[in-house]
């Protein structure tokens, strides 16, 4: 999959089409100069965001030197060039632009309608956190809805792809008032982030995340699905206030019964199906996980959890659930042999587990 995005997002069409729209705009531009600079020997080599820069700094090359005047020239060909593609015109305002907070800080808002800033914004953050935070105050209350998601995703302490800014991470505080700004934005888009910004803070502040997120919650349906989406980690690992947030207890009256796997041994690449029955005393809502321990390279063992679903049990009521896993080599986990574990894991508490062998 990487290696398909990085082929389709940066690639011969789109130097072509950056050629002759800077030719449009730009008589004097030199389109085989251009595309030999992007298409050195290494390029089949180059990760995706190195092509990205590698783009960056040729688009540098051949346009004027003057940063006013190649911004001018990016502002006409930057709507014609949107998603991941486009992110060479913020990446441009990254390298070049920090010298000109004002040219810069208006580009960035203009580019990121068509792709995203989020990530060029955070060496401003670097150079001057306080200007910046402010920026982006002003920029959660903008009426572009793209404008305002940049004000969110871009101050992220754990910004994925994203320039670590340690000021952040050492305080993820500071950015609270742009999420009290956008904690009922009308954008889904915008709500996203903010839940991840939370989510992002869970894993640093964890205890003041969740006195704000306790502050906001039940007051608004918008805000209440940012705070459910920004707890999922913490929901993830159980952690008991956040499941007591949303109901979740730990109650006598859950039983599970019946847990069966088959097969018991398989090798990598073959799938488990497991099934099991639930029942409640009580009407509750219930969270219903299973973990899957696995074996790792040096022997040892690291649970993963998966969702199953979130149920609104009733009096009485008993649940089947069936489910087929599969242990398949992904780029992002590699399967051992050894014994593994697989545990049901209801409203954050283990109820059940058995063993499986992959050999």
């Amino acid at each position: 999959m990487a290696e398909e995005l990085r082929k389709s997002v940066f690639n011969e069409e789109l130097i072509t089409h950056l050629s002759d729209a800077f030719s449009r705009e730009m008589s004097s531009f030199d389109k085989k100069a251009f595309h030999a600079l992007v298409f050195q020997q290494d390029w089949q080599d180059l990760a995706l965001k190195e092509r990205m820069r590698r783009i960056t700094l040729s688009m540098h090359e051949v346009l004027p030197g003057d940063y006013e005047e190649a911004l001018h020239i990016l502002y006409k060909v930057a709507p014609t060039v949107g998603g991941l593609q486009g992110t060479i015109f913020p990446d441009y305002v990254e390298l070049y632009g920090l010298d000109d907070w004002e040219a810069s800080i208006k580009a960035l808002a203009f580019f990121t309608p068509f792709s995203t800033s989020e990530f060029a914004v955070r060496p401003f953050l670097i150079q001057d956190k306080n200007r910046m935070l402010q920026q982006m105050i002003e920029w959660a209350g903008d009426e572009n809805h793209h404008i305002r998601r940049l004000a969110s995703e871009g101050s992220r302490p754990r910004l994925p792809w994203g320039q670590s800014v340690p000021a952040l991470k050492l305080d993820p505080k500071q950015t609270l008032p742009i999420l009290e700004q956008l904690k009922c934005d009308e954008s889904l888009y915008v709500r996203k982030s903010v839940a991840n910004h939370l989510n992002d803070i869970s894993y640093i502040e964890k205890d003041w995340m969740l006195d704000v997120v306790k502050s906001w919650y039940g007051k608004d349906v918008k805000t209440d699905w940012i705070v459910k989406h920004a707890c999922r980690s913490l929901l993830k690992k159980g952690d008991p206030e956040a499941l007591s947030l949303f109901g979740y207890g730990d109650d006598p009256g859950v039983t599970v019964t019946g847990l069966s796997l088959q097969p018991h041994t398989i090798t990598i690449g073959d799938s488990v199906d497991f099934s099991f029955e639930l029942s409640v005393e009580k009407p509750m809502p219930l969270r219903i996980e299973y973990g899957i321990h696995y074996v790792k390279a040096k022997g040892n063992r690291t649970q993963k959890v998966f969702m199953l679903k979130n149920v609104q049990a009733k009096a009485g009521q008993t649940l089947t659930v069936t489910k087929k896993h599969a242990f398949k080599d992904l780029s992002t986990r590699k399967h051992y042999s050894g014994t593994h574990t697989l545990s049901v894991i209801v409203n954050g508490v283990v109820k059940a587990e058995a063993d499986f062998v992959i050999e």
